[in-house]
């Protein structure tokens, strides 16, 4: 189940919530009990196998247009 992070806006408290993604955009009460509360964008990462850095996705390098043959 995914896990959603929360900002109060009356309290400025920041928490997570597991739920299903069905429930993603549902209304969520902070920890201490206020209703006023928004969603926050958060980012996911991939770690390749051997390391820690983020896996970068492959940049084109075939000739073409916008693909290396510099006519963009």
């Amino acid at each position: 189940m995914p896990s959603y992070a929360y900002r109060c806006r009356s309290c400025g408290d920041t928490f997570e919530m597991s739920r299903p993604m069905a429930q993603a955009s549902d209304p969520a009460d902070c920890p201490q009990g206020h209703a006023d509360t928004v969603k926050l964008l958060t980012t996911f990462g991939t770690v390749g196998r051997g390391g820690s850095a983020p896996i970068a996705p492959a940049m084109p390098s075939g000739g073409g247009c916008c693909g290396g043959g510099g006519c963009c």
